[in-house]
């Protein structure tokens, strides 16, 4: 099946992230049933074209139907996943009875199930076996895709045509997606960048200067290939836009969900007082604990990422995690 056998798309999650990959669709020249588990933003899309409570102010492109009901997504020729990490595995669960053999199904949260310490290829595996896995990832701001800027992103799928027509089908002269095979990879640059974010928020909102933000981002980025190498990714992959690129863009704007929880650890609040009023989720807080426990399981050293987990458990404080960070024994950098 080519791009342009891709007509219908079902998204999955109208948060302000399946909602701007919804638009993106739309442009594509798909048809596109955007599922949504709140009532209100339902209401709001299917009559004002507008996703106010998580995307506000961005006009939506009148071939985007909202719905309450997965069911109406079972008929697609494409599905995207996009709830959050921690809620993926309940809302494929649901999705599943409604779900033909061979359906492509896109994977775009990014994150570590707490608890099964799974990625989402392998949480889809288990609720959803007849599906078509494939993986989204790499810098891109919900709010800017939305408004049609120009955002590169990996689209993996283990077979490479399906990569390169799934690719085609979601293309647009503003949102290139470039294909691979290795969706290990582009997963894993995903999920820890979120809690590398973190961990720059902290630097910056502490005031420690650029150096040390462009320290951190560069050794966290060696956290990050070695843990995606272990769990059998590509390094390859990471030094890519799902792992690089997704990596820089959220670690350098306070418009990063994650990156603006970190800034405000840094600045001395409590985790409550930096995820007070915050409708969107930021996966990293979720995912940190998850990192880490994967990370030790695959006998993989991720000290900035135990440190964040630390910081967020309220196990250890700010300046004492940068402390012991600095106090670690010198080594040869690779």
């Amino acid at each position: 099946m080519s791009g342009a056998g891709y007509q219908s798309v079902g998204v999955i999650g109208g948060g302000a992230w399946g909602t701007a990959l919804a638009q993106v669709c739309a442009r594509a020249g798909r048809e596109v049933v955007l599922w949504a588990r709140e009532a209100d933003v339902v209401a709001s899309v299917n009559a004002t074209h507008e996703n106010t409570a998580f995307l506000p102010g961005v006009a939506l492109e009148p071939a985007i139907r909202a719905t309450a009901n997965l069911a109406e997504l079972g008929a697609s020729d494409l599905v995207l996943a996009v709830a959050p990490a921690q809620h993926l595995r309940a809302a494929l669960a649901a999705f599943a009875p409604h779900v033909r053999d061979g359906l492509p199904i896109v994977l775009c949260s990014k994150g570590v199930e707490q608890g099964s310490l799974k990625l989402m290829t392998e949480v889809l595996a288990e609720t959803v076996p007849q599906a078509r896995p494939a993986v989204l990832s790499g810098p891109s701001f919900a709010g800017e895709v939305a408004r049609g800027l120009p955002t590169a992103v990996t689209l993996a799928c283990a077979e490479a045509g399906c990569a390169e027509d799934l690719a085609e089908a979601v293309a647009t002269p503003t949102f290139r997606p470039y294909f691979a095979t290795d969706m290990i990879g582009a997963e894993a640059g995903g999920a820890v960048k979120n809690v590398l974010a973190i961990a720059c928020g902290i630097v910056e909102g502490r005031g420690l200067g650029r150096s040390a933000h462009a320290a951190l981002i560069t050794r966290g980025f060696a956290e990050l290939t070695r843990l995606a190498v272990a769990l059998g990714g590509q390094a390859e992959t990471v030094a890519g836009l799902c792992g690089l690129g997704d990596l820089v863009l959220t670690c350098s704007s306070p418009q990063s969900r994650n990156m603006s929880v970190g800034l405000a650890l840094g600045g001395g609040q409590t985790l409550d007082e930096a995820l007070a009023g915050k409708l969107s989720v930021a996966e990293g807080v979720a995912s940190a604990p998850a990192v880490r426990d994967l990370a030790r399981k695959l006998g993989v050293e991720t000290p900035i990422c135990a440190a964040v987990a630390a910081i967020l458990a309220g196990k250890v404080g700010v300046d004492d995690a940068i402390a012991g960070l600095l106090a670690r024994p010198l080594r040869e950098e690779t």
